[in-house]
């Protein structure tokens, strides 16, 4: 009898919020399969090592490890509503999400490291220090 009130139906609510779901994780998508066409276009545009360090790829993988960790845990496990406990319970749930965010964090900041420290101080071409940090931070802000 709430719904005649409000005037609202739930299957009009329903649709809305599949589409804005549906929208969101497909921005989330593009941005992630952005940031890793970048790197692969600099790894193209510069493959020897005295252009783009092949280390400076590690920060991209660590950012995308950190990617799945940290979209591997519900809001239901954080909050300790799930039906089973798992392994270690809300406790472990938590300690998975902070150190998949840590290491996100960590990577973004190695990338504006790698980009200041190994192509704009010493004065080199910028592109593939760019191509490092945007890789980061499309995956870090999808």
């Amino acid at each position: 009898e709430l719904s005649n009130k409000i005037n609202v139906r739930c299957g009009e609510v329903g649709e809305w919020w599949r589409s804005y779901w549906s929208c969101k994780y497909s921005a989330s998508r593009v941005s992630f399969f952005t940031g890793w066409w970048i790197m692969i276009d600099a790894a193209v545009a510069y493959p020897t090592q005295e252009q783009m360090n092949h280390a400076f790829h590690t920060c991209g993988v660590f950012s995308t490890i950190a990617f799945f960790m940290i979209n591997a845990v519900s809001n239901g496990q954080v909050r300790g509503d799930t039906y089973g406990e798992g392994c270690m319970g809300r406790t472990g749930a938590r300690l998975w999400l902070f150190i998949g965010f840590m290491m996100m964090f960590g990577s973004l900041i190695g990338s504006i490291w790698i980009l200041f420290g190994g192509y704009v101080v010493p004065k080199k071409e910028v592109a593939p220090g760019l191509a490092v940090f945007f890789q980061n931070a499309f995956i870090f802000f999808r």
